[in-house]
C-alpha cells in the first residue's frame, strides 16, 4: 500500500488519541463517530451516480484509487477508485473522477489492484468471552494433549495466587470420545479448582479438585439439560462436563471484575478489527454457564468511547424459565441502547452440538457399532413453549437469533417462526438460524418461504477429525449428507449472513470463505483431509463474502448504512493484501487484512512486516 498524499487524522480535531493501541500484527487506531442527518444521506442516494462524471459534494477526506472494489452486492469485484466525505462513501468511479474530489490533506491509498469490501460483520460471534480467554490460559491454536498440559502448567507456573486456573479452547478431537479426563489435569494442577471449556463452548475439562468444591460424585444425577462424563464403571465422573452439567462448576468460579471484561472487549475488538470486521451480532448477551453478564461491558465501552464497531446484543433466552422473562428482555432493550450498541435480538439454543449427542435429531444417533441407539439428541426449550415464546416475541417486534445444530433443532425453529407468521402476519424482524449443520432436505425451501436467514459458520464444513471420527460414524447414512447444505440454501432462494461463532473457531472471513467455496480447510491440506465436504454444496466466493457484508448487515438491521460501498453509505471498509477472486480458489485463506476503516477513519493498519 502506498499513500500518495499524506494527509492522515487531524488528532485535535478528531479526539483520537495521539498515540495508537499496540496490537498483534499491527495498530489499533481510535477512531471518531460522525452522524449525517437522514435528509442528508436521501440527498447522497438520489443525487450522486456510480459512474461517469461524479456530483462534488465536499472535499475528500479519503480515497482509494486502482482497487478491486467488491460492493458486497454479490457480484465480483470491479477496478474503481473510491472517495470518502465526512464518514460516508462520495463516490465511486473511476480513478479520474475520484481524484477530481481530493483535496491537499485528503489520504489517497493507490490499491494497486488489491481488494477493497464493505467491513465484514460477523452475525454470531462472542467477543467478550473470547477476549476474556484471551487473557487466561488460552488454548485456541494448540493442538494436542501435550501442548494443553504444557499451557496449563505455565499458567498456574505464572499465576501462583489464581484460587482457579482457568481459561478454554481445547479441541474435542485431541481426546479419545472427545472427553479429557480429570486425572490429565490432576498431573498439573492437583491443588487448586481447574475448568477449561472446549472450543465450541458445550463441554468443559474439569479436575478432581474443581468436582470435589462442586460436590459431584458418583450419586450426582445428570441434570436435564447436560450430562456428567462417567468412567468405564458407568458412575465415577470422569472430568467432562457437558451442556448444563457445566454450571454445577462454573457457577462457583470468581466471577471477572469490569476491569476485566473491559479489557476482554479491548482485546477482542482490536483483534476484530485486524481481519477486516468492523460489526457483528454477540450472540450472547447475559449469564449463561456460568459466565457473567457481559452487557455492560458494550455500555461502558460505548460510554467511554471505546467501542468503535457496530454491535447487535442477541439477549440470553434462559431455557430455564418459560415467558415470564420476556418483560425483563422488553426493559433490557430499552434501556439497551448507547453508542453504537443495541441489545435488540434474542438468542433461543434449541439443542446441543452433534460430538457429544445432545444436538437434536430427528432420527437417533447410531452406537459405535453402527446401530440405532434411544438418544436424539436434546430439545432444550418444549417445541410446543418454543411456539408460544416466538410468537410473543415476534409481536413485541424482537428479531429471534436460534441456535439449531440438528435437524430436528432447526425444523423446531422453522416451525415457530411459521407459528408467529400465522398469528402475527410477516414481520420486519428478521429471524435468523444460526450453525444449519443438519438440515433435513424437506426443510431447505422453508427459509426462503418463512423469509429465515440461514447464518452459517463455514469453517465448520469440511473434513476434519472431529467431523470425520466424533460426528459422521453416529449420524450415519446418508444423515450425514445433509450436512451445512450452503449450495441447496442458495438455489432454493434463501438469505445467507456469515458469522463465526469465535472464539469457538477463527474469525478470520478469508478463511470461512475459502471453506465455503472449497468445502477443504487449508491448515488440514497437508494432513490427510484434501478431499472435499460435501462438493455439491459449495458456493462461490462472491455469494460468500456478500453473507459476510450485505448479509449480515441484513440480519443486523444495518444494511440502508452499511453492508454495501455505495454512494451515502457510511464507509466502514477494509483492504486487503490481494485480490482473491484473481488467484486460483485454493489460494483464498492467503488474503490478509492491510486496513481497516470505520466511517473513514482507521482502526487498523497491518504493521509492514505483518
Amino acid at each position: 500500500m502506498r499513500l500518495l498524499v499524506d494527509g492522515g487524522v487531524d488528532q485535535q480535531a478528531s479526539g483520537a488519541m495521539s498515540t495508537p493501541m499496540t496490537v498483534a500484527e499491527g495498530t489499533f487506531h481510535p477512531a471518531i463517530s460522525v452522524t449525517l442527518h437522514e435528509s442528508i444521506v436521501t440527498w447522497l442516494l438520489t443525487n450522486a451516480t456510480f459512474s461517469g462524471r461524479l456530483r462534488q459534494m465536499s472535499t475528500t477526506d479519503l480515497a482509494f484509487v486502482g482497487a478491486s472494489v467488491f460492493t458486497g452486492k454479490g457480484a465480483p469485484p470491479r477496478v474503481a477508485s473510491v472517495a470518502i466525505s465526512g464518514g460516508r462513501i462520495a463516490a465511486v468511479g473511476t480513478e479520474e473522477d475520484v481524484r477530481e474530489q481530493v483535496g491537499p490533506k485528503a489520504e489517497v491509498v493507490d490499491a494497486r489492484g488489491k481488494l477493497l469490501v464493505p467491513g465484514f460483520i460477523d452475525a454470531h460471534v462472542h467477543p467478550v468471552y473470547a477476549g476474556a480467554v484471551m487473557i487466561q490460559c488460552e488454548m485456541h491454536g494448540l493442538t494436542g494433549v501435550e501442548s494443553y498440559v504444557k499451557a496449563v502448567a505455565e499458567y498456574a507456573s505464572n499465576n501462583p495466587n489464581a484460587p482457579w486456573i482457568a481459561g478454554g479452547g481445547w479441541s474435542m478431537a485431541d481426546f479419545p470420545g472427545g472427553t479429557p479426563t480429570r486425572q490429565v489435569l490432576d498431573a498439573v494442577v492437583p491443588d487448586r479448582p481447574a475448568y477449561f471449556p472446549n472450543r465450541d463452548g458445550h463441554g468443559a475439562w474439569v479436575n478432581s479438585r474443581a468436582l470435589e468444591l462442586a460436590g459431584i460424585t458418583a450419586d450426582t444425577p445428570d441434570p436435564a439439560d447436560g450430562r456428567i462424563e462417567r468412567e468405564a464403571d458407568g458412575v465415577t465422573p470422569s472430568g467432562t462436563l457437558h451442556e448444563g452439567a457445566m454450571t454445577l462448576v462454573s457457577d462457583l468460579i470468581p466471577a471477572p471484575t469490569s476491569a476485566d471484561y473491559d479489557k476482554a472487549f479491548d482485546v477482542a475488538q482490536a483483534y476484530l478489527f485486524s481481519l477486516g470486521i468492523t460489526g457483528w451480532q454477540d450472540a450472547i448477551v447475559g449469564e449463561v454457564n456460568g459466565r457473567p453478564d457481559n452487557h455492560d461491558a458494550y455500555l461502558r465501552a460505548a460510554a467511554d468511547d471505546r467501542l468503535r464497531a457496530r454491535v447487535v446484543g442477541a439477549l440470553w433466552w434462559d431455557r430455564g424459565r418459560g415467558d415470564e422473562q420476556i418483560e425483563q428482555h422488553v426493559e433490557r432493550r430499552r434501556t439497551g441502547r448507547a453508542g453504537r450498541y443495541a441489545a435488540t435480538s434474542i438468542k433461543i439454543m434449541q439443542d446441543g452440538v452433534a460430538e457429544n449427542f445432545t444436538a437434536a435429531m430427528l432420527d437417533p444417533y447410531l452406537d459405535p457399532c453402527g446401530d440405532h441407539s434411544t438418544n436424539s439428541g436434546i430439545s432444550f426449550v418444549d417445541p410446543e413453549a418454543l411456539n408460544q415464546d416466538v410468537v410473543k416475541l415476534d409481536a413485541l417486534g424482537f428479531q429471534v437469533h436460534f441456535h439449531a445444530i440438528g435437524d430436528r433443532a432447526v425444523r423446531e425453529a422453522l416451525d415457530s417462526i411459521e407459528a408467529a407468521r400465522v398469528a402475527n402476519g410477516p414481520t420486519a424482524n428478521r429471524h435468523h438460524i444460526a450453525h444449519i449443520q443438519v438440515i433435513h432436505p424437506d426443510d431447505v425451501p422453508r427459509f426462503a418461504e418463512l423469509d429465515v436467514t440461514g447464518n452459517m459458520q463455514p469453517l465448520w464444513a469440511c473434513h476434519e477429525p472431529q467431523m470425520n471420527e466424533l460426528t459422521i460414524p453416529f449420524l450415519g447414512e446418508p444423515r450425514w449428507r445433509t450436512q451445512y447444505p450452503f449450495g441447496a440454501l442458495q438455489r432454493a432462494g434463501a438469505r445467507l449472513a456469515g458469522g463465526s461463532d469465535w472464539s469457538v473457531s477463527s474469525p478470520d472471513v478469508m478463511w470461512g470463505s475459502h471453506v465455503a467455496v472449497n468445502r477443504v480447510s487449508p491448515p488440514l491440506e497437508d494432513e490427510g483431509f484434501p478431499e472435499p465436504f460435501l462438493p455439491e454444496e459449495q458456493i462461490d466466493l462472491a455469494t460468500a463474502l456478500t453473507a459476510y457484508t450485505q448479509g449480515s448487515a441484513y440480519v443486523n438491521h444495518a444494511d440502508e448504512t452499511t453492508g454495501t460501498i455505495e454512494v451515502g453509505k457510511l464507509a466502514d471498509i477494509a483492504l486487503f493484501d490481494r485480490d482473491p477472486f484473481a488467484a486460483p480458489a485454493e489460494e483464498i485463506y492467503r488474503a490478509r487484512a492491510i486496513g481497516t476503516w470505520i466511517e473513514g477513519e482507521k482502526v487498523f493498519e497491518a504493521s509492514p512486516d505483518a
